[in-house]
């Protein structure tokens, strides 16, 4: 299951995570955010002690979400060694997702 990270716990979370981290920002209201979900939840299983998934609601977490220019939601980063090592913007295919964490690994 996907972690569910904020201003408060992001950088012990994400920044200082031994792993690789694919962070998924999203907001409630959001249409293409939730066609991902389930992606995101099918990936955070399938890749579970190789990665973290954790989602970053952009309403409650709006620090988080500037520090990295989130401007579209859903935006997944994808994080390696405390650094953004990749990016995707927009609702994708899963494999596109799972190709960029592979690239992680």
């Amino acid at each position: 299951m996907a972690l569910a990270v904020n201003d408060s716990n992001f950088e012990e979370v994400v920044l200082k995570s031994a792993q690789p981290v694919m962070v998924d920002f999203w907001a409630e209201w959001c249409g293409p955010c939730k066609m991902m979900l389930p992606i995101v939840e099918e990936i955070s299983n399938e890749f579970e002690g190789k990665i973290t998934v954790a989602k970053v609601d952009v309403d409650s977490s709006q620090a988080t979400a500037a520090k990295f220019g989130i401007r579209n939601i859903p935006t997944i980063l994808f994080f390696k060694d405390g650094q953004v090592a990749d990016k995707q913007v927009g609702a994708v295919p899963k494999q596109a997702l799972v190709d960029k964490i592979n690239k992680l690994l």
